[in-house]
């Protein structure tokens, strides 16, 4: 079990910094700051947690021990919470003072707290807000068939998390090297998970946060010619490229079609199943596989650039998550006249 867990504080402390490099980028999160920031601060947060494992189990030193250890342990928890509420609530309001200092009172009581009962509390408060995120994805139940494969990746993180919470409740009962060990590899098991959902969804917060936006809002399409408005939109794509505007948003978008960026966004959830940030990634990538079997001669990075991308990086993400292949490999294999250039 400890070589194991070694193994796997390795490879949380690697996926901590890619995560950091490839997910919490600025366009994903634009207009979520909190939210991007508090991300950030939960990864430096874990990968404290597993380098203080490692300490432990490899170097024999005892810094799972130490205050610092038990004060980042509290801080895991509502720094998640504040990462996943503007995600997950939207259209909630921004938390005021007070409970900005509710949510920071466990981490400033911990250095207080007999060191026999700080761990099994900080288990005991992540529980209570693992309730608080199962609630809130029990809420968008009925969008589950648009994140399906998705929602079983994370749930297995939210499987993890609980056991782990149920670990720290009797910790005091387990040898320190097991429980340590225990929680390493819990750990390391849901980063591992999280990649993997990112890999397949890279800008999966954007389209969540869009998806809970539709979710919640009361509808408004009553009074929307439905049928006009995705045909004008079609026409918009088809006639106009207008995708491949790079800085094309929700709102510009809106715009032009002749909606309000809330109705366009619960447009595309109800009538296409997709989120702004997936439709429009889809057009992007149809069109730059037409262009990657038409014109042998271009580049990979001239045509992700002529579609629409602002880089290479965001169209191999792109498309390798919406054709499964890299554009590169998909050029070779469907080049014209079976010659791959």
């Amino acid at each position: 079990m400890t070589g194991l867990a070694i193994l796997l504080v390795g490879y949380s402390l690697f996926s901590a910094l890619t995560i950091a490099l490839t997910h919490f980028r600025s366009e994903h999160y634009g207009d979520q700051p909190v939210s991007r920031a508090m991300g950030l601060v939960l990864l430096l947060a874990l990968g404290a947690l597993q380098a203080a494992h490692f300490a432990w189990l490899y170097l024999e030193r005892d810094w799972v021990t130490e205050l610092p250890y038990r004060m980042i342990l509290f801080a895991v928890a509502p720094a998640f919470y504040m990462f996943s509420r503007p995600l997950l609530r939207p259209q909630a309001a921004s938390p005021n003072r007070p409970a900005l200092l509710g949510h920071a009172l466990p981490l400033l009581i911990c250095p207080f707290l007999p060191e026999a009962s700080a761990l099994p509390l900080a288990f005991l408060v992540g529980a209570g807000y693992m309730l608080w995120l199962a609630r809130s994805l029990f809420r968008l139940r009925h969008e589950r068939a648009h994140f399906h494969l998705e929602l079983l990746l994370l749930g297995g993180v939210f499987t993890i998390a609980i056991c782990v919470s149920a670990l720290g409740l009797v910790q005091a009962s387990l040898p320190d090297r097991l429980f340590f060990s225990l929680y390493a590899v819990a750990i390391g098991l849901a980063f591992l998970l999280v990649q993997t959902t990112l890999v397949l969804r890279p800008q999966l917060s954007v389209e969540v946060r869009e998806t809970v936006q539709a979710a919640y809002a009361t509808s408004t399409l009553n009074n929307v010619d439905c049928d006009a408005m995705l045909a004008r939109l079609e026409a918009l794509m088809a006639s106009e490229r207008i995708y491949a505007d790079a800085d094309l948003s929700l709102p510009g978008l809106a715009e032009r079609v002749g909606l309000r960026p809330h109705q366009l966004s619960e447009l595309l959830n109800a009538r296409q199943g997709k989120s702004f940030a997936r439709y429009l990634r889809e057009r992007r990538v149809a069109a730059a596989k037409a262009m990657l079997c038409d014109e042998p001669s271009a580049s990979v990075l001239s045509v992700g650039l002529s579609v629409g991308f602002t880089s290479q990086s965001n169209f191999y993400d792109a498309f390798r998550e919406v054709e499964g292949t890299t554009p590169g490999q998909f050029r070779k294999l469907n080049a014209r006249g079976g010659a791959a250039r």
